[in-house]
């Protein structure tokens, strides 16, 4: 996967509230810190997120996104 952010934290999923539109996602870093990104359930579901997963969090001006590798 290659963005242009340049802020790219990888870690791996620790908990999900899914809403009726959107979802909350928390991701728990290496340093165990943990970050909170609010998701589109579509885009939950098209990429697959599931606790446990490994995913690269996305940090660009004052959004947070997720990327997954396919």
């Amino acid at each position: 996967m290659k963005v242009s952010a340049r802020n790219q934290l990888k870690g791996v999923v620790k908990s999900i509230k899914e809403g009726g539109v959107m979802a909350e996602v928390i991701i728990k870093l290496a340093s165990n810190e943990e970050l909170v990104s609010v998701i589109t359930v579509t885009s939950l579901h098209s990429l697959d997120i599931a606790v446990g997963k490994a995913v690269t969090v996305i940090i660009k001006s004052t959004e947070v996104m997720l990327g997954v590798d396919e």
